[in-house]
């Protein structure tokens, strides 16, 4: 590759010294050169920017919000050291797979081919341009795939990680209750009788008298279920009252009387188990797709610099 960079610089010296007008060469990546003119084009092109430029070439925001010299040149270097690896590793896209897109294209959109490529060509871009610069997408889309996207894992952790650190009102865990009670109510003889029969029932069951059965005999829940069951219940979903009389209990164990805005409760845990916060499962996908997305841009950076360090690379730039 050294050779035949030599030989090409002496080639461009010959014509040099043989012409009147001699291209100038802005910079050399690997075997690939950048011309001035390919620079004095950009402006020119970035009107065309959603054609013709290729979204997974790191630079592209400084290219099109700057525009200024360094940052067109950097985004160039990128390309061809892109294109090196291409070449590198023989994943060049054939001319029948670009028309594959296309058809792929008009299908996506409900058009017909020849639509898609009128629509190109009112954009101010030809044919051959089009098919150039799709041609080049799709090779660079097959190289991020085979290099970085396929080595990209981003686990429900890593997900549950990002939300609780942006979230500092969540529950690292959710605990899942499932309860039963006994309930007394005010509405029968006031809240003071209430508060009696709660008592009378309380003492039965720290005798060691079954609390189904009790439930079954004493609850004044109109809607009273088999047992007491009252439901399951994950943190917040519930009377604050009654979940707060069962966080300290193990399966099985009851609570003293509670008092609630309803009543007056003996409130049973029958079990209990811990889960995630319900808020993170809502958000869980767009959370690891924006991990993704954070963490592919930042290895795409790292792989491109990695390969600019290995690569041959002269600039002709004067220093500012």
């Amino acid at each position: 590759m050294t050779k035949l960079i030599l030989i090409l610089s002496l080639f461009l010296i010959s014509a040099a010294a043989s012409a009147e007008v001699v291209e100038r060469i802005v910079a050399i990546v690997n075997s690939e050169i950048i011309l001035e003119s390919d620079l004095k084009k950009m402006p020119a092109k970035l009107k065309k920017r959603d054609l013709i430029y290729d979204y997974l070439i790191p630079g592209k925001e400084d290219v099109f919000y700057k525009g200024d010299r360094q940052s067109l040149l950097n985004y160039l270097i990128n390309e061809k050291i892109m294109d090196s690896e291409i070449k590198r590793l023989n994943l060049t896209v054939t001319n029948e797979k670009v028309d594959q897109e296309i058809k792929e294209i008009a299908k996506r959109n409900n058009i017909s081919s020849q639509e898609v490529l009128n629509a190109v060509s009112s954009e101010g871009l030809s044919v051959p341009e089009y098919k150039e610069s799709l041609k080049s997408r799709l090779e660079r889309q097959s190289l991020i795939e085979s290099e970085i996207i396929s080595k990209l894992r981003i686990s429900d952790d890593d997900a549950y990680s990002e939300y609780l650190r942006k979230t500092p009102s969540a529950r690292s865990t959710v605990n899942e209750y499932s309860v039963a009670h006994i309930f007394f109510s005010p509405k029968k003889g006031g809240g003071e009788a209430a508060l009696k029969r709660a008592e009378v029932v309380y003492e039965k069951l720290r005798s060691g008298e079954n609390f189904e059965t009790l439930a079954q005999q004493f609850s004044e829940d109109t809607n009273f279920s088999n047992g007491g069951f009252l439901g399951n219940f994950k943190t917040g979903e519930f009377l604050k009252e009654l979940e707060d009389s069962v966080v300290g209990l193990s399966p099985g164990q009851f609570s003293s009387i509670v008092k609630s805005r309803l009543g007056f409760h003996i409130v049973k845990l029958l079990s209990k188990k811990s889960s995630t916060d319900p808020r993170f499962e809502k958000d869980k996908e767009r959370i690891k797709s924006q991990i993704f997305d954070t963490t592919f841009r930042r290895q795409l950076k790292l792989w491109l610099q990695t390969k600019r360090d290995e690569s041959f690379l002269r600039i002709n730039e004067p220093k500012p």
